[in-house]
């Protein structure tokens, strides 16, 4: 079966590729597209490297090549998909970059991508190593993005500089995860509204609570 989402490549790329890379690249994109295919299907748990490696038509040497693991192919696998979704807008303020974001990842939480994450979060409970790979290949990235954004807030104006940013980030994203984990309530898009709308309240400076 074919994934409906798929890792693209750019016609650039491919045009400024020697033969041999290109076939490589082709391949580590093939083995990519056929991690997200399996997982329509089949949970991170049951699906396994020779899988995969059928699915795409390679050996498994050929996946090893550029992963260690299961876990740190399905990995990739989702942050390419993943962050092509959900990009911090830039240009605008940076209140409207966090509103824009926060829905984005919402929206992305709320389907097939927040089911994978849930369970990348649930196997690395029991595999530290799990953890440490989407750490590496995510967590750090994303939040090193956000922050980018709130500290550009702090110094004009737009967010408050009386708390650390780390908590900041903490406290305006921990409830998507959470809500992820526990599967108690919906990420649905009143949720996202109403986060957005509290996020500028712990954000903003308190005499400005309503920026």
């Amino acid at each position: 079966m074919t994934s409906s989402i798929t890792v693209a490549k750019t016609s650039s790329a491919r045009n400024t590729r020697s033969p041999g890379r290109t076939r490589s690249e082709a391949a580590r994109v093939a083995i990519l597209n056929a991690t997200l295919s399996l997982l329509e299907t089949h949970s991170l748990q049951q699906i396994t490297i020779e899988a995969i490696a059928k699915e795409a038509g390679v050996g498994k040497a050929t996946i090893y090549r550029w992963w260690p693991s299961k876990a740190a192919v399905v990995i990739e696998a989702f942050v390419q998909n993943h962050i092509v979704q959900t990009h911090m807008p830039r240009g605008g303020s940076c209140r409207e970059a966090i509103t824009v974001h926060l829905h984005r990842m919402v929206e992305q939480y709320g389907g097939r991508g927040g089911r994978l994450v849930a369970q990348i979060l649930a196997e690395g409970q029991s595999d530290p190593e799990v953890l440490r790979e989407f750490r590496e290949r995510f967590f750090y990235g994303r939040r090193a993005m956000v922050r980018e954004v709130i500290e550009e807030g702090r110094r004009n104006g737009e967010f408050r500089t009386d708390m650390d940013s780390e908590f900041l980030m903490d406290i305006v994203y921990s409830p998507v995860y959470f809500r992820l984990v526990m599967g108690h309530l919906p990420l649905s898009r009143e949720f996202a509204d109403e986060l957005a709308e509290s996020a500028m309240v712990v954000l903003c400076p308190p005499a400005q609570s309503h920026c």
